[in-house]
C-alpha cells in the first residue's frame, strides 16, 4: 500500500480532507499532515513538485493532528507537520511527534535564530499580527495599545471571538509575559467590561459586527483582512473589510503582538530525504513570498517583502517577546480567562 492509499484508508471514518498535488513521480513523494486548509498551501507546493519532481499528498484536520500520529505510532505515514499558532507547533513538539532537523545550513540561514526552535524541532514560516480592527466611520484614532483595551471609553464598544481561542490566548499571554498576571487579570476584566456582547465566531465575523454597527473595535488577525478583501465567493466580506482599518498596536513601545505558521519533521518520517527537501525548499525567499502571498502573513526572512495588499494596512513593528515565553505562559492566560469570565460577556 503506497504513504497516499494509507493516508485515505486510516482517514476513510474520519471526515478530514486530502489532495494530492500530482501522481506519485519518479522521485517519490512527501506526506503533509496540515493544520493549514489545502487550497492556501497548493500553489506552493504545486512549486515545489515542478522544481523537485516529488509529489505532494497532504492531509487537513482542523483538530487533532498530534493524537492522530500519535496513534498511527511508527507506522504514521506523516512526513511534514505544516501548523498555525505557537500553540500547536508546541502541541506537536511536546507530544512527542516531531524530530530535530539540526546543522542544516539551508534551513538555518533563511530562518533567522528567533524564528527557530534552538533543538530544531520546529521552524517558523509566516507570521500574523493580533491587530485591532477599527470603524472607519466611529474611531477617529490612528493608534492604540492593548492595554488602552481595558479603558472604560471603550465600555460597550468591543467585540471578540471565543476569549479561550488560541489566537486570544496567544495575545493574552504575552499580557502576561510583559506585565505579570495580576495586572493581566486585571486587564482581562476591564476588557470583558468593555465588550459589546458575548465572545462568539471568528475574527472575520468580527469586522461584519462593526459594519453592522454591533461594535466598534475588535481584535483580529491580519491576515483576514487580505482574505476578506479578495473574497470572490462571498463577495460581502469585501463590505466587511472596506468598513474597518487596522490599527497596530504598541507601534510607540514594545510592538504589536505576532504569531506564526510553522513546519516541523514527522517522528517516523517515512519519507525524510523528501521531508527535509521540503522543508528546506519552504524556508527558501522564494517559497516564503509565494506562502505570504498567498495567505496575506509576513515572510520571516529578512528583506522579504509582504504582498502589496498587506503592505496596505501599514507597517507592524512585532513585538520581540520569544515566542516560547509566550508559549510558556499560554495556561496561565486561559486560567485567567475563566476566573474571570471573559465569555459571560459584559456585567449586565
Amino acid at each position: 500500500m503506497t504513504a497516499l492509499k494509507g493516508i485515505l484508508a486510516a482517514s476513510a471514518l474520519a471526515g478530514v480532507s486530502i489532495f494530492s498535488v500530482q501522481p506519485a513521480m519518479a522521485d517519490g513523494e512527501v506526506n503533509i499532515y496540515s493544520y493549514r486548509q489545502p487550497d492556501l498551501i497548493k500553489p506552493l507546493l504545486d512549486e515545489f513538485t515542478k522544481e523537485t519532481g516529488v509529489a505532494t499528498n497532504v492531509l487537513f484536520l482542523d483538530k487533532g493532528l498530534v493524537e492522530r500520529i500519535q496513534a498511527e505510532g511508527a507506522n504514521s505515514p506523516a512526513d511534514v507537520i505544516l501548523t498555525v499558532d505557537i500553540a500547536r507547533v508546541m502541541e506537536a513538539t511536546e507530544g512527542g511527534v516531531t524530530q530535530p532537523v539540526t546543522d542544516n545550513e539551508t534551513i538555518n540561514k533563511d530562518i533567522p535564530a528567533q524564528f527557530r526552535d534552538p533543538a530544531g524541532e520546529w521552524f517558523a514560516l509566516t507570521t500574523r499580527g493580533r491587530v485591532v480592527y477599527a470603524s472607519k466611520d466611529r474611531v477617529e484614532q490612528d493608534q492604540i495599545t492593548y492595554e488602552e483595551l481595558a479603558d472604560p471609553k471603550w465600555k460597550g464598544r468591543i467585540c471578540i471571538r471565543d476569549a479561550q481561542h488560541s489566537y486570544n490566548i496567544g495575545l493574552i499571554a504575552s499580557m502576561v509575559a510583559e506585565h505579570g498576571e495580576d495586572y493581566t487579570e486585571t486587564w482581562l476584566t476591564g476588557l470583558k467590561n468593555n465588550l459589546a456582547r458575548k465572545p462568539n465566531g471568528g475574527d472575520r465575523d468580527q469586522a461584519k459586527a462593526i459594519l453592522a454597527g454591533e461594535c466598534d473595535i475588535a481584535l483580529g488577525n491580519t491576515y483576514y483582512v487580505g482574505l476578506m478583501q479578495t473574497n470572490e465567493k462571498e463577495p460581502e466580506q469585501k463590505d466587511w473589510a472596506a468598513a474597518i482599518k487596522v490599527l497596530f498596536p504598541n507601534t510607540e513601545d514594545r510592538g504589536t503582538h505576532v504569531n506564526i505558521s510553522a513546519m516541523a519533521l514527522a517522528k517516523n518520517a517515512p519519507n525524510k530525504d523528501n521531508a527535509v527537501k521540503l522543508m528546506e525548499f519552504l524556508a527558501s525567499g522564494e517559497a516564503q513570498k509565494i506562502y505570504a502571498e498567498q495567505v496575506f502573513e509576513y515572510p520571516v526572512m529578512p528583506g522579504a517583502e509582504p504582498s502589496e495588499i498587506v503592505k496596505s494596512f501599514g507597517t507592524i513593528k512585532p513585538d520581540t517577546l520569544p515566542l516560547a515565553d509566550i508559549a510558556a505562559n499560554r495556561k496561565v492566560a486561559s486560567e485567567l480567562v475563566d476566573k474571570v469570565g471573559v465569555n459571560e460577556g459584559p456585567e449586565d
